[in-house]
């Protein structure tokens, strides 16, 4: 039972500004963990507050007691220079993964260039193109669907697949697509020691038919096409192929020369249908009123398939138990968004997960399975079916100076799936999705083990859901993350907002770790969103994470998450859960380490401020679980210091109360530490935590 706070208002009050650490003042931070001696006040009630309407109703603060007077000091030594820093210094743990992938170039590869015309290619003309979807707030065009192949454009595929053989056999080089407008229907399969280069002004028009991405896999399928493996949403299976493609092969590169080097998907260019009932890869989604849907029986992944057999066909020898599981109505194994995680739950191997022809999950843009020595750098992508990048199981990848700019649904901008030794750096994104989010598989999809050593700098977020998430599929764990020098812009804050800057989501089901996790310098000059947002009918019912209470308020029974937008930093171990039919692993959270973050307040409308709320830490609920007895500890989100940051002002100003939300969410958190961090104002070096 909580107790109504009995400290004095001296023992939380918030001490007067200081100024921005050095960075070795910082490195020692990052480190240090909570400071000792802290001392744990009263939890304060659902209806109470803290620190001027600072903290969440029900959660505690934490303030350093007083020392001991301490004794004449000894004489002083000669002064000592500052600490390396630990993670970004000379020989630091992010310096060292920089340095191991400086051979990841276009040097690796031998200087011999195969121009794809001398394999046959041709280039195509383009026509205007308008969408067909009068309501352009739920089907708004993306850059570069205002134009498309002309009508019988010669296909330049078996052209691009001819040259990349032949410098494959030559032991390698470059195959170089000549400036021009080319059309090829079907996958680039890239091969070992190949660079795929587009020129200045060359723009590859991808055919939008999802017929093409089925026709000549690997894998016999039958009526379901020659597919491809892939990972839809961290999950195996055969599907459509990705428009560029590779699996298992060895220092491959995809390059071009900036801007005008674009790869177009064409994922919102109709292939069937008229009007606003027209078809293409992005009515696949199934959001109802949105690039073609109608309602819920329009094809979709989010329809009910009658091509999806019985789980007890599917997986002979399924126990009744986990039967009843995954054909819970609440996640509708019928649909092809749930039949596949489904089919992994209940042990299919990956060969009978067979998508494709007369399925409606969409491959990713660009999709390296299993590959070694991975460059990505100079190009645009525009118009991708789903995720724009994702190297999956891959060692040693460079993505640098690619702008990732697709608004469609699912458009993440960067998926790095059980990679390791991976560099993120001078990448703009303008996203329909997370700008990155970093991946490990999903529950029991986790063969590869975790996502490792991963570097993101000197990169620019425009728009998204995340600018930097983990998860929300982080079976296997994602360990030592360092970011630096990341500018999220929010450049159509007033139109198509940035939702969160820092995000961590997962669930018992999308399981997991986090730990080791470094960010450093992040600005937003124009905050995030302004409005506060959870999950809604995503909410599992009974729950205490329920709308009994309004968003962004936590009490001992009832709390909301803003979880889907409106904060800076989110931890999110509740995402979404009765989406997933399995929740039996409780994530852990612990180490992380954000610093240096600046927030800037907007006006829109009556409103101005920087975000919804400064911290949105929402931990792991035990009521989730539905495996077998003894139901698991559900652990706190533990170990994370956030120092010297300015949130701006959140909208949620407090004070926090059962019905009013404050700056910070937090539930089921054992230490959040906050050193000169700046809230409306006001600078706060104190421990959040809330105990469940």
């Amino acid at each position: 039972m909580k107790h109504p706070c009995n400290e004095t208002a001296a023992s939380i009050e918030p001490t007067a500004p200081r100024g921005i650490h050095t960075p070795s003042r910082r490195a020692f931070i990052a480190l240090a963990g909570a400071s000792a001696g802290a001392t744990l006040l009263s939890a304060c009630g659902g209806g109470g507050s803290g620190a001027s309407g600072f903290l969440p109703a029900g959660a505690s603060p934490v303030s350093s007691t007083a020392a001991a007077p301490a004794p004449a000091p000894a004489p002083a030594a000669a002064p000592a220079g500052p600490p390396p820093d630990p993670i970004w210094g000379e020989s630091g743990l992010a310096t060292q993964i920089i340095a191991s992938l400086k051979g990841i170039q276009t040097t690796m590869f031998p200087q011999r260039d195969f121009f794809v015309t001398d394999y046959g290619a041709q280039a195509c003309a383009t026509v205007a193109a308008t969408s067909p979807y009068t309501d352009a707030t739920k089907s708004p065009p993306s850059v570069g669907a205002d134009q498309t192949h002309a009508p019988g454009s010669f296909d330049s595929r078996p052209a691009f697949l001819a040259a990349i053989a032949a410098c494959n056999a030559a032991g390698g080089g470059r195959v170089v697509v000549p400036s021009g407008n080319w059309y090829c229907a079907g996958p680039i399969v890239l091969l070992s020691n190949v660079n795929f280069h587009l020129s200045q002004n060359c723009t590859i028009y991808f055919s939008p038919d999802p017929a093409d991405y089925a026709k000549d896999g690997p894998v016999d399928c039958g009526a379901n096409g020659k597919l491809y493996y892939g990972r839809w949403q961290a999950n195996d299976c055969l599907n459509y192929g990705a428009p560029v493609y590779a699996r298992n092969q060895s220092r491959i590169a995809l390059t071009g020369e900036g801007d005008t080097s674009i790869l177009n998907g064409q994922a919102m260019t109709p292939f069937a249908g008229t009007g606003n009932t027209s078809t293409c890869w992005w009515t696949y989604k199934g959001t109802s009123g949105a690039y073609g849907v109608v309602n819920a029986s329009t094809p979709s992944q989010a329809s009910s398939n009658p091509n999806n057999a019985d789980l007890r066909t599917a997986a002979p020898g399924i126990s009744d138990a986990l039967y009843a599981l995954l054909t819970n109505p609440v996640t509708p194994w019928q649909q092809d968004q749930n039949y596949l995680p489904a089919l992994s739950e209940a042990g299919v191997p990956i060969e009978q997960r067979v998508f494709g022809k007369g399925h409606y999950l969409r491959p990713c843009m660009v999709e390296f399975l299993g590959c070694t020595d991975v460059l990505m750098e100079g190009y645009q992508t525009r118009n991708t079916p789903f995720w724009q990048h994702h190297p999956t199981d891959c060692t040693n990848v460079v993505i640098r100076n690619v702008t990732v700019n697709s608004i469609g649904p699912n458009n993440d901008g960067f998926d790095p799936d059980a990679c390791s030794n991976v560099l993120c750096e001078g990448v703009v994104f303008n996203t329909g999705d997370d700008c990155i989010a970093i991946k490990s598989g999903k529950n029991l999809d986790n063969e590869y083990g975790s996502a490792n050593d991963h570097v993101i700098q000197n990169c620019t977020m425009n728009s998204g859901h995340g600018g930097i998430t983990l998860g929300s599929e982080m079976g296997g764990g994602v360990e030592r993350i360092y970011c630096r020098n990341l500018s999220m812009l929010n450049q159509f804050w007033a139109t198509n907002s940035l939702n969160i800057a820092i995000r961590i989501k997962t669930n018992m089901n999308r399981g997991g770790f986090v730990k080791d996790f470094y960010v450093d310098g992040v600005t937003l000059p124009n905050g995030v969103s302004l409005t506060g947002a959870g999950y809604g009918s995503s909410m599992l019912p009974g729950s205490p994470i329920n709308s009994n209470v309004p968003v962004g308020v936590s009490t001992a029974a009832n709390s909301n998450p803003s979880a889907s937008q409106g904060g800076i930093i989110t931890f999110d171990c509740d995402y979404q859960p009765s989406k997933d039919a399995i929740r039996t692993r409780p994530a852990a959270l612990q180490n992380i380490n954000i610093s240096n973050v600046v927030a800037k307040n907007v006006t829109l409308g009556a409103l101005t401020g920087s975000c919804f709320q400064a911290i949105v830490a929402q931990g792991p609920v035990a009521f989730d679980y539905n495996g077998p007895a003894p139901t698991p500890t559900a652990p706190a989100i533990e170990g994370v210091t956030i120092a010297d940051c300015d949130f701006g002002s959140p909208i949620a100003t407090g004070p926090a109360s059962a019905t009013v939300p404050g700056p910070i969410y937090a539930y089921n958190v054992h230490d959040i530490t906050l050193r000169n961090t700046l809230i409306a104002g006001r600078t706060y070096d104190t421990t959040i935590s809330d105990p469940r």
